[in-house]
């Protein structure tokens, strides 16, 4: 498969994924602004921001409408809901030859929809749009496993699904970190992350922070837990791997994060999750920083070329460039 190509899928992936997470956090945030009025509006927009991982905040304050117009509207390039569709949309224009018909057409008319949608949310309010959002993702989704290949192109698009799910999943849980164990600010985690009810059949409805963490961090079976999706980015990055068998060990750098990240969670003491927490899930940011540069330098960047070129005397000089 081509370099670029591969790019593309796991971008794909990743960012439809981003548009997904973003417009369920942003529901329930946007949810909790309106249904309760001890809350400040600037500060819990403000939080939500830095979870998001928002480098400019605005020095106006904020309210439930310019927060949505900023995370879910904006098209200025700072990540919103809109430019992270509309770079996957770009991405799968790229790389038409290597996805399906449907997936195109789905995340081509999910973004020739965005201007009706926003305006209809600016009249009748923001959970319509969010909505819209997670249904189209959650359609997305199911046209890629339906319709793609399980070869390589469609484990670079799980790869990069899973890698944006630990980030924002990590970033979800940093923006509770510091609330004490019986805080109701957990169910509102469960919630953002569309957990709420799976959480609630499993643990038969006991609700405290060592449970959501156990059940968003170490969950073997619910698709959106952080082990779950290590494990899911460490089998499509073994499936990947056309020389899998090593004496030694994963040979790529890719892998012996993912592998580090997965141990340390699966072999973790029961009940030790509360302890040093922040620096924990910090550490797993960081994993996600480097995982994503690390998956880059192995598969995106293709050999360096020569190219020739005329310095007036008949020398030539070596130009390395790497495909992007």
């Amino acid at each position: 498969m081509l370099a670029r190509n591969a790019e593309s899928l796991y971008w794909i992936g990743r960012y439809v994924e981003r548009a997904d997470d973003t417009a369920r956090i942003l529901d329930v945030t946007v949810h909790q602004l309106l249904e309760d009025a001890t809350v400040d509006p600037d500060h819990i927009s403000r939080v939500l921001l830095r979870v998001l991982g928002f480098k400019h905040e605005p020095d106006v304050s904020l309210d439930v409408w310019s927060l949505t117009e900023l995370v879910a509207f904006s098209r200025d390039g700072s990540g919103s809901i809109v430019d992270s569709l509309s770079s996957a949309r770009e991405n799968a224009r790229g790389a038409r030859e290597v996805t399906s018909s449907e997936m195109w057409e789905c995340l081509n008319t999910t973004y020739n929809g965005l201007t009706d949608r926003i305006r209809s949310s600016k009249r009748t309010g923001p959970h319509e749009f969010f909505s819209y959002i997670e249904e189209r993702a959650a359609m997305f989704a199911g046209l890629a496993d339906s319709t793609l290949s399980h070869d390589d192109g469609y484990r670079f698009l799980i790869l990069g699904r899973s890698v944006e799910r630990i980030d924002m999943t990590v970033r979800l849980l940093l923006s509770r970190a510091g609330d004490r164990p019986s805080s109701p600010a957990w169910v509102t985690v469960l919630r953002s992350a569309g957990a709420h009810d799976t959480y609630l059949r499993t643990y038969r409805g006991a609700l405290d922070a060592q449970r959501v963490l156990e059940f968003m961090l170490l969950d073997r079976l619910f698709p959106r837990s952080v082990f779950y999706a290590l494990s899911e980015a460490e089998r499509s990055l073994d499936q990947l791997d056309h020389q899998p068998n090593s004496r030694v060990g994963a040979r790529a750098e890719a892998q012996r994060l993912l592998g580090r990240a997965r141990s340390e969670l699966e072999f973790l003491r029961p009940g030790a999750l509360l302890d040093d927490l922040q620096e924990r899930l910090l550490a797993l940011q960081e994993t996600c920083r480097d995982l994503g540069e690390a998956i880059s330098k192995q598969y995106f960047h293709a050999a360096p070329w020569v190219a020739w070129t005329d310095a007036g005397s008949g020398a030539y000089e070596d130009q390395l460039e790497g495909e992007l």
